[in-house]
């Protein structure tokens, strides 16, 4: 049994945008913005799964009339 909540979303790029960088060097700086530019393709990439899987979702449901009516 797991006694810990689960993470609320949004959780870690709040910290991340509140966190200091003074203590980071450049190298650390470059390797956290590619880090971070891989998830930004990555969450960019799901947004358009689901977009594409709601507009499916709506083609499949739409009444006849409504498609033919356009």
């Amino acid at each position: 049994m797991d006694d810990e909540p689960p993470a609320r979303r949004g959780d870690a790029a709040s910290h991340l945008s509140g966190e200091s960088l003074d203590s980071y060097s450049q190298g650390e700086l470059a390797a956290r913005i590619a880090l971070l530019e891989a998830e930004i393709v990555r969450v960019t990439a799901h947004r358009e799964k689901v977009a594409a899987h709601k507009l499916a979702a709506e083609a499949f449901f739409r009444s006849p009339d409504t498609a033919q009516g356009s």
